[in-house]
């Protein structure tokens, strides 16, 4: 079957599987104890910690809060209620937003950015379509609004949208006051919003991992409980959670890739990568995978130069890891996706760090269409390549990446200026291909950085074994 063209399906190069995204498809830890305030405008983005000790309630009636947002004017976009500012809401020119949960992670460096402004009830999402030029959040009120927003790339990123996914819904059945249904009925209609929202973007694995966990959560918590209401909390605790584990994986991985990075590069300053696409703050909770690593080579002194790509045609690389970087003051260099070559060939960065969709359980990666293009360049160049992505984005499932299913996008990506959004740039009457993801192959990754260490391959036979490396991280984890 030929899918070239069609924008309501996904392809895969080597099965020709083809995935109808407009049919819906068939997911609870402890809380921390901190407050994160977030004040931010266009300018100037901050974030502000301060403890406020344990608490021995199971659940937070009240985990996040923020004032109401006013003086806003709402406008359709992507099918969500898109508020849009040149100054966010809140206070005069200023957005907030505020978390309490048990044993706190930092939520992100001073200065971070954020894509996704939660409180209960309430979801807003930083319409990243805009950036650089533009500060739109986009108000989600349901799983049909996060459907939209993720499907329309207001939020991308693999874990953005597992994350964005879970508190649509956490959003919508925290108004759901009125359900009578039973629990079996309530954990039902859970798990079949999730089944929707997994068709938004299928190729990044987080989301669907993030959905089966939360439906077997609901299903089990049905089991005990008697009160509908009692699933959705259970599910809205869980969602609320993922926000903020996110930001400690990211960390985790950022400080596993710098401290590794320095060894096999037997280098102590100077360490100059390029990295593809956005996998930053924009593209996570906080903080980053790929561009977590950068960051922590930046603070601990031995990143000379990030370099970026444009990451055609959505031009993530210079609208938002650019933004990124430049607001981060990381010295960095942005250069067309077509110079990556050029640069390898001058010596200039020893190493290549990207992120993850879905990783394969022979360490098969799918990332951003060009990231393929890159891994063949670093290996005829000597380079060093890298994927830096949370266990979540591995698919053990998947043997090889023959099995990823490869999303098309819309040919108006190609065909128009600004994502699709703009005046028309090529010839009237044009074919287009616009697959937005390829596959990398494990023989041309150098190794795997996750928030559970490096996974590097077996001096045998150069080749990864990621079943065992998780289960030796989950069998660590159980005797912490």
């Amino acid at each position: 079957m030929n899918t070239f063209g069609r924008r309501s399906n996904t392809w895969s190069a080597r099965t020709n599987r083809v995935l109808d995204l407009h049919r819906p498809l068939g997911s609870t830890a402890l809380f921390r104890s901190t407050r994160y305030s977030f004040v931010a405008n266009p300018s100037r983005i901050t974030c502000i910690q301060r403890d406020l000790g344990e608490k021995a309630a199971k659940h937070s009636s009240d985990i996040y809060s923020s004032p109401d947002t006013q003086g806003t004017d709402k406008i359709a976009s992507g099918g969500a209620s898109s508020t849009r500012s040149s100054t966010p809401p809140d206070s005069p020119g200023f957005l907030s937003i505020s978390a309490e949960f048990r044993s706190a992670p930092a939520m992100g460096e001073l200065g971070a950015l954020q894509s996704i402004v939660y409180h209960r009830g309430s979801l807003r999402l930083l319409d990243q379509r805009k950036l650089p030029l533009e500060v739109d959040y986009i108000d989600v009120k349901c799983s049909g609004d996060g459907w939209n927003a993720i499907r329309d790339m207001v939020v991308r990123g693999a874990p953005a949208i597992a994350i964005a996914a879970a508190l649509a819904l956490a959003v919508e059945v925290s108004g759901l006051e009125d359900f009578t249904g039973t629990p079996a009925e309530a954990a039902a209609f859970v798990s079949e919003k999730l089944e929707y929202l997994v068709s938004s973007r299928p190729t990044a694995v987080n989301l669907s991992d993030a959905a089966t966990k939360l439906r077997s959560l609901v299903s089990r918590t049905a089991e005990t409980e008697k009160d509908a209401k009692a699933i959705f909390q259970a599910y809205i605790d869980a969602a609320e959670t993922m926000l903020v584990d996110d930001v400690s994986d990211n960390k985790a991985i950022g400080s596993h890739g710098a401290e590794f990075l320095k060894q096999k590069l037997e280098v102590s300053k100077d360490i100059s990568v390029l990295t593809h696409c956005n996998t930053g703050s924009l593209a996570t909770a906080g903080y980053g995978t790929a561009l977590g690593v950068i960051r922590a080579l930046h603070s601990g002194g031995i990143l000379e130069k990030a370099f970026c790509t444009e990451t055609r045609p959505f031009n993530q690389g210079s609208r938002l890891t650019a933004f990124e970087l430049v607001h981060d003051k990381v010295p960095a260099t942005l250069i067309a996706d077509s110079a990556a070559a050029a640069l390898m060939k001058s010596g200039c960065i020893q190493a290549v760090i990207v992120g993850a969709d879905r990783i394969a359980a022979n360490g098969d990666t799918a990332n951003k269409i060009g990231t393929y293009n890159l891994a063949i360049s670093a290996k005829h160049h000597g380079v060093q390549f890298y994927v830096a992505a949370p266990i979540t984005s591995i698919d053990l499932s998947l043997p090889s990446g023959e099995q990823i299913v490869i999303e098309e996008r819309s040919p108006n990506e190609l065909l128009n200026s600004e994502g699709g959004l703009g005046k028309q740039v090529a010839a009237s009457g044009i074919s287009v291909w616009n697959p937005a993801f390829d596959v990398t192959p494990a023989n041309l990754i150098t190794a795997i950085i996750t928030e559970k260490g490096v996974i590097t391959k077996s001096d045998a036979d150069e080749t990864f074994n990621i079943k065992d490396f998780i289960q030796s991280a989950k069998l660590y984890s159980t005797m912490q």
